[in-house]
């Protein structure tokens, strides 16, 4: 297939890429390379790709209008999966317009190429963020969404729904895959992983928020990527049980579809550290701090949806997933 990987510099972008790549389809990947975290990473990984079979990388913008026409005037895409936004919950706060431009009008162009291409399938990153002051765990896709805490939530739960309005309109069939806290190999640096393992073996204290007590639904990067694929591979189609009287939000009357992928195993933060620091060989510096504004104490994903449609579920244990992340950050640093 040709497919569409738009932030394919980025740390799932890269990966998935790689993914697809090695079973034999041809990938264009756009990716506007901004500054919001070390530029060189995001050189990486795309040194990674350059030169392999099938694979075509163009410096482009989603939000910017004319060249996202032009890219889908030129090739015939039969599947696109879009990754590429503005991550971020903390960052939201201090810069809510990059939010506004690369989640909404960025997304808008996506549909847009889409609708007049008539692609097969859009398969789109949204965000465990998106649940916001919903406490009700494990987090499902049949629950109400309408609380975000943050621009960031805000704006994924905004795709969600103009995801829907044109594959009701336009029949164009769409996925959202809500991703809960994603680590791995050539993560983020803004990323709790990556500011620890740092932190840890410069000898620097580390922020704990909330004072260390939070939550989080870690999952592994490979378990992602084959959600993903499998995902693209699988077609939203009408939900046939679908009732105006008793609406779900996850599947619809329209090709539409909501999914988790979390590791189903919530995971306290502290033993997280403490998993960092059998894989790093070093004792954290921890630096109790309070809630930061727009987080939340606790994620857990219920991917039972997931699993039934793909016969898939995450699963690889943290300390295997945070043994190899540390083992990648020395030999990439060479610390």
């Amino acid at each position: 297939m040709h497919i569409l990987v738009t932030g394919a510099a980025g740390f799932i972008g890269y990966h998935l890429s790689q993914a697809l790549l090695s079973r034999g389809d041809s990938v264009v990947g756009i990716d506007n390379l901004n500054d919001y975290y070390d530029v060189t990473l995001k050189e990486a990984r795309l040194a990674q790709l350059d030169g392999q079979q099938g694979f075509e990388f163009e410096r482009l913008d989603v939000a910017d209008r004319d060249g996202m026409e032009a890219l889908f005037a030129k090739h015939r895409f039969d599947r696109v999966v879009h990754l590429a936004a503005q991550a971020g919950v903390r960052y939201s706060i201090e810069n809510p317009h990059a939010y506004v431009q690369a989640n909404l009008v960025g997304f808008m162009n996506i549909l847009e190429g889409c609708r007049h291409q008539q692609v097969a399938h859009l398969v789109y990153a949204s965000s465990s963020s998106v649940y916001g002051a919903n406490e009700l765990q494990p987090f499902s896709e049949q629950h109400a969404v309408d609380h975000p805490v943050s621009l960031y939530a805000a704006s994924k739960k905004s795709n969600e729904m103009m995801a829907h309005t044109y594959a009701s309109l336009y029949g164009l069939p769409c996925t959202g895959l809500r991703f809960f806290t994603v680590y791995g190999p050539w993560g983020r640096p803004d990323m709790a992983l990556f500011k620890f393992t740092r932190g840890i073996l410069d000898g620097t204290p580390i922020d704990l928020y909330n004072g260390g007590d939070m939550v989080r639904d870690f999952t592994y990067i490979d378990d992602i990527i084959e959600g993903v694929v499998r995902t693209t591979d699988h077609i939203a189609q009408p939900d046939p049980d679908w009732s105006t009287k008793a609406p779900r939000p996850d599947t619809s009357y329209a090709p539409y579809r909501l999914y988790n992928i979390g590791n189903n195993t919530p995971v306290k933060l502290l033993d997280f550290v403490d998993a960092i620091e059998t894989a790093a060989g070093k004792k954290a510096q921890r630096n109790l701090m309070p809630m930061q504004d727009g987080d939340v104490p606790s994620t857990y994903a219920d991917v039972s949806s997931l699993e039934a449609a793909v016969g898939f579920k995450p699963s690889t244990p943290i300390q295997a997933g945070v043994d190899r992340f540390v083992a990648w950050y020395r030999d990439y640093y060479h610390v």
